[in-house]
């Protein structure tokens, strides 16, 4: 008798560590220009808490972008469900180089961005979408909000 309810839990436990799931892959992000478009997965990507977090130097991805081609961006919604947004960098007609950003995308707000460089003559360089993490925190160091981003996909342009 003893075995059979020793049995019992074991099994039990056996079944349900057969049942255990991978975490899902982390979400990609479209890049689409013209007529060409490409997916990139995260260069990085941290759990809720940032504690963990996974580095991929090979995740950028190329695309071409002529200048005056807008630069259209599609998130899932494991992204568009948090606040988002796009820093890009870009050359103006001189040469000088310019960094901007896209406004924060608020939770649920938008799944899509077009990105329309404001002189036709401009040059994308690279632009990445920034998913933020956990709620801002004050620097210790500076006294400063601190805005910790969670993952970020990357585009180099050509």
């Amino acid at each position: 008798m003893p075995r059979r309810l020793l049995a019992v839990p074991v099994a039990a436990l056996l079944l349900a560590g057969c049942g255990a799931q991978e975490p899902p892959p982390p979400p990609e992000v479209t890049f689409t220009a013209g007529a060409a478009g490409t997916v990139a997965r995260p260069a990085q990507y941290c759990d809720l808490e940032l504690t963990e977090c996974v580095t991929d130097v090979a995740a950028p991805v190329r695309l071409p972008v002529p200048p005056g081609t807008p630069l259209q961006v599609a998130v899932p919604p494991e992204i568009a469900q948090t606040p988002w947004q796009v820093v890009f960098s870009y050359t103006d007609a001189e040469g000088t180089p310019i960094d901007e950003r896209s406004p924060v995308f608020a939770p649920g707000a938008r799944s899509d961005w077009t990105l329309q460089l404001s002189a036709p003559e401009a040059r994308l360089i690279t632009a990445e979408v920034q998913q933020y993490g956990p709620p801002p925190q004050p620097n210790p160091d500076t006294g400063e909000l601190e805005f910790p981003i969670r993952a970020s996909w990357v585009l180099n342009a050509e």
